[in-house]
Order: structure tokens, then sequence, then C-alpha cells
């Protein structure tokens, strides 16, 4: 196993997976039901509980939460979001989905944020 640098306080494309995940990954497997089977609602429920919602719902990809995330909020064609160019690509392809647009800011090396002064500067009308 490879050793993690921790000279960051956020690990970067470094996932920490414990024997439990892996046990329930080869359940999953073993089942014969990828996406549909007994573990789906057993999440929902899960992530509901954790969150203090009423209802949580799986959907089939991180790019489809953010694109139903967006949906959400009510961002459509013409409004602009501010956002950081350190992320991956569907952060901006889900508002680019809606006819939205991404408005790109520097990152604090520090937190690996959004520049608060860099937000400021590129808020317009239709932010």
């Amino acid at each position: 196993m490879m050793e993690r640098n921790n000279t960051s306080a956020i690990q970067f494309a470094m996932p920490t997976i414990d024997d439990g995940d892996i046990s329930v990954v080869v359940d999953v497997l073993k089942s014969g039901m990828l996406s549909m089977g007994e573990k789906t609602p057993q999440f929902e429920r899960a992530m509901a509980n954790y969150i203090g919602a009423k209802h949580a719902i799986a959907v089939s990809s991180g790019t489809a939460a953010l694109h139903l995330a967006v949906v959400a909020s009510g961002i459509t064609e013409g409004d602009e979001v501010i956002t950081t160019p350190l992320s991956f690509i569907p952060s901006a392809n889900c508002l680019l989905y809606e006819k939205a647009s991404p408005v790109f800011v520097d990152i604090e090396l520090d937190t690996l944020g959004p520049c608060p002064q860099h937000v400021a500067a590129r808020i317009s009308d239709k932010t």
C-alpha cells in the first residue's frame, strides 16, 4: 500500500477505503444487481437519516447528482455560476447542460477553494 503524503489537510485524489467498504462492494458484485439491488434503498435511507431529510434519491453518477443540484437550484439559461477550474469537468458541464455559464476564479493555495476576492470581482447581474 502506498504511504500517504500528509503535507495538506485535504487528501487530493487519494480515497480512504477500508475493509468494510471493500466487503460491501463485494456483496453488491456477488448479488448480480449493480445499480438497483437491495443496497440502493438501504443507502438512500442511510443518507436521508444522515442529512436529516425525509428522502434521499441515489442517482447513477456524480455528474447526474451535480446536474440535479443545478436544476434544483433554479439555474437556467443565461445565468452565470462562479466556480473553480480545480475540479472535475462535470462541475462545469452540468451548468452547460442548462445553458448557464461557468465563471472560473482562481483558488487559494492554502484551502484549494475559490479566492473570495476573485469571487467578489466576478459577480455580475447574471450571477
